[in-house]
């Protein structure tokens, strides 16, 4: 019987985990929303930036490589260097989750 009852509650259990996921990475978004307002200080969504680099549509594996690669000094960028010290691993997870989705607007030039 309790093999059965296993049985019959796995489907729930998967589909409980599965919802816990997508819940954690609508917070993941929501809190690399909430943290880019600094990043847009320079890296402008609407690609007028200038000679800073877009970052926008990366994969989120490289998005969180290159700011721990300024963050341990790596890579050479004082504001980057600044700014990447300053956050964890959750915030750069949140912040590469967020800058993934989004997607350069034409200049208004």
């Amino acid at each position: 019987m309790a093999a059965l009852k296993g049985s019959v509650l796995r489907p729930f259990a998967v589909l409980l985990f599965v919802c816990q996921i997508e819940a954690q990475a609508e917070d993941l978004y929501a809190y690399g929303e909430y943290l880019s307002g600094e990043c847009l200080t320079c890296h402008r969504l609407d690609e007028s930036a200038g000679q800073i680099p877009a970052i926008f549509g990366w994969p989120e594996d490289k998005f969180v490589e290159i700011l721990a690669m300024y963050k341990h000094g790596a890579r050479e960028n004082a504001a980057m260097r600044n700014v990447a010290a300053s956050l964890g691993d959750e915030e750069m997870a949140a912040l590469a989750r967020y800058f993934a989705s989004q997607t350069p607007k034409e200049s208004a030039q």
